[in-house]
């Protein structure tokens, strides 16, 4: 099963968006795969060589870190489970590596075909070539044409140009949406969406408000803040280079998590690193009752009082938890393959039925009503947390974050996606004017 497993990850994950920055964003590279007579010295061969070329361009995830995080993905996931969608995801968030690289050689007789696969988050590129009677060294030749034409020939760190609108400095009543790389959006109403200015390139996951003012976070230890979230974003220094996945505002403190991270700030200016006391990786985090509660890899819940002492809960099971919420006195987390659990302490969780078996990944609590989002387009509603009932939203797209403000739910996702509802029932599409990916949404009030 697990060699099936391999195979699988080894042909789907295709991934990779492109960090748009002066600096080497990070690749995973694939072993190389063969069909027909190709021998593995041939194969280690062009697996080096295609290595050495993009290093040009990419800083290299070692191999056995990728092998551990197979291996992850392998206890996780039954055989059936392992879709395209939901390991390329898995193993992206669990990596925090977007670009991922993989070689196909297909041997007949003295003939070879080579297959070069690079797929970003906006499009997926593929080059091939046929080398008729070659050796390996002129494969070789071969695999560096490949990367030339895929990546080399190109201006891979670009940025778009702005469009900015002159408008009120406000602070409350205005939607912020933050995504990839270093994609900052605002709407006061939640249809009418503006590109903003973040001054950076990497990568946002999460953005929250609280103290008269937005925090995003993202790749690499990112923090930035805004008073405004239109004119101004300001970097701040988080003391660490670790990825940041969610943020919340709650009793005066801002808290933010990661890959074995956990911050916290009165002001959003000035950081202090947690003692988590797990390796885990952390992705949303919520607070409410008087209770931080962060969640993440393999059933993880954290929760504290202070969010400076962290005390490890038992969520009883092992699936990977990506969002959570607290409403109606119910704290309520979500994760792969549908799982939903809800708790009216942080400490003792149960399981509930969410009737589908598709990734979810943002959630949210307002104006009475639960609402989740994930996989495929996937939106569930819940009154109580208990019952959930799936709705139409009309895109096959990801939805990862979800927010409420001004009598409106907003969602965003891949692609640009953004939808609105008023009840959480219909949904309406909205133009975002950007094509990348979207991973946090927050509103001021």
């Amino acid at each position: 099963m697990k060699h099936l497993l391999l195979i699988l990850i080894s042909i789907l994950l295709l991934s990779s968006p492109l960090f748009g920055q002066s600096e080497r964003p990070e690749t995973i590279i694939i072993p190389v795969s063969s069909l027909g007579g190709v021998d593995g010295v041939r194969k280690q061969i062009l697996q080096n060589t295609l290595t050495d070329e993009l290093k040009k361009y990419f800083r290299i995830v070692p191999q056995e870190k990728y092998e551990q995080v197979l291996e992850q993905v392998f206890q996780e996931l039954e055989y059936e489970e392992c879709s395209e969608d939901t390991c390329i995801m898995m193993v992206q968030e669990m990596l925090q590596v977007e670009n991922v690289f993989n070689l196909q050689i297909i041997g007949e007789g003295k003939d070879s075909q080579l297959n070069l696969k690079w797929i970003t988050l906006d499009e997926k590129k593929n080059e091939t070539d046929v080398c008729l009677g070659c050796g390996t060294f002129q494969l070789n030749d071969k695999v560096r044409g490949l990367v030339d034409k895929i990546v080399g020939v190109k201006k891979v760190f670009t940025d778009e140009p702005v469009v900015q609108k002159i408008e009120k400095d406000k602070t409350e009543g205005l939607f912020v949406s933050v995504g990839d790389p270093g994609t900052i959006l605002t709407s006061p109403d939640g249809n009418s969406w503006t590109k903003r200015t973040s001054g950076i390139s990497k990568y946002l996951y999460g953005v929250t408000y609280g103290n008269r003012l937005f925090v995003t976070v993202g790749e690499s230890g990112t923090i930035l803040t805004s008073s405004d979230g239109i004119f101004s974003w300001t970097k701040r220094t988080s003391g660490t280079f670790d990825y940041l996945s969610g943020v919340t505002y709650g009793n005066g403190l801002f808290v933010t998590v990661g890959w074995r991270t956990i911050l916290t700030s009165s002001d959003g200016t000035t950081w202090t690193q947690r003692t988590s006391g797990i390796s885990k990786y952390l992705y949303g985090v919520t607070y409410g009752n008087r209770l931080f509660v962060t969640v993440g890899d393999s059933g993880t819940i954290l929760t504290s009082s202070d969010g400076n002492s962290w005390t490890q809960r038992n969520s009883g099971i092992s699936k990977y938890l990506y969002g959570v919420t607290y409403g109606k006195g119910l704290f309520v987390t979500v994760g792969l393959s549908g799982t939903i659990l809800t708790s009216p302490d942080g400490t003792t969780w149960t399981q509930r039925n969410s009737g589908t078996s598709d990734l979810l990944i943002g959630v949210t609590y307002e104006n009475g009503l639960f609402v989740t989002v994930g996989e495929s387009g996937t939106i569930l509603t819940s009154p109580d947390g208990t019952t959930w009932t799936e709705r139409t939203s009309g895109t096959p797209e990801y939805l990862i974050g979800v927010t409420y403000g001004n009598g409106l739910f907003v969602t965003v996702g891949y692609l640009g996606t953004i939808f609105t509802s008023t009840d959480g029932t219909s949904w309406t599409k909205r133009t975002s004017g950007t094509s990348k990916y979207l991973r946090g949404v927050t509103y001021s009030q």
